[in-house]
């Protein structure tokens, strides 16, 4: 689930570290792992192997249901806001062989680390964007954007991005950047998810006027709906059904 492949585990008894992993570890280790993680008698240590995005999504999902098993998670009238910032610009794409932007591609990165665009370090790159969370619950999101026309022929080399199509895509906005845009950044906030916790809810479908199931419909006004194949005509639109193989 949510890309695991399984799980290991250590599980503290009567001073014994009972795992099937446990033999592998090193005196060493063991005293790192006990030094680390202060590990007591009773404790139950969960292990994700994998990529890193995939072992943080992992262990953060056993997490929170670890804490609502335990009721740790706070009171309803408990509100706990917090930042979330430097995250990474870009992300190593291994399927396309390629740097992508993590937010978007015009996102500004933190003035200490433009110096890591000419070393091609571009993992190491953060980006001015932020999140915005409400008792574990992400309420909003945004990023400052970049503003200068050299910085963002920058972003776009990183990217992969040559130079006919930064013109073809981006070229108004390229000559937008060159006659001066000042800084400028936002944040997009979700009303939905703020009613949710203002309500009491596990779900914003419990809390919206007209909800989608779980095949993305509206059943209250029954959309998707057949389309016009005039519609998609004049559009150059041709559905994947309509294909003739």
């Amino acid at each position: 689930m949510f890309g695991a492949k399984g799980l290991a585990f250590i599980k503290v008894e009567n001073g014994d570290w009972k795992s099937p992993i446990v033999k592998f570890f090193s005196d060493a280790e063991k005293t790192a792992l006990q030094s680390k993680l202060k590990i007591e008698e009773g404790d139950l240590i969960l292990f994700g192997v994998d990529k890193w995005e995939i072992a943080c999504e992992v262990l953060g999902r056993i997490r929170l249901r670890v804490a609502e098993i335990q009721n740790l998670m706070p009171e309803a009238e408990v509100w706990d806001f917090l930042w979330v910032t430097d995250f990474p610009l870009m992300q190593w794409s291994a399927e396309e062989n390629k740097w992508n932007a993590v937010h978007h591609p015009f996102t500004r990165p933190k003035a200490e680390d433009t110096p890591l665009f000419d070393a091609k370090k571009f993992g190491e790159i953060r980006a001015e964007a932020y999140d915005v969370v409400l008792n574990g619950v992400e309420i909003g999101g945004g990023s400052m954007r970049i503003h200068e026309a050299g910085l963002q022929e920058k972003m776009f080399e990183a990217l992969g991005v040559s130079a006919e199509d930064r013109q073809l895509l981006f070229g108004h906005l390229l000559r937008a950047l060159r006659l001066g845009a000042p800084p400028h950044g936002g944040i997009a906030l979700g009303l939905d998810r703020l009613v949710m916790l203002a309500c009491g809810e596990e779900s914003i479908r419990d809390v919206m006027a007209f909800p989608k199931n779980n095949r993305g419909m509206d059943l209250m006004s029954r959309s998707p709906a057949e389309v016009d194949p005039r519609q998609l005509r004049d559009l150059s639109i041709k559905l994947a059904k309509d294909k003739k193989l």
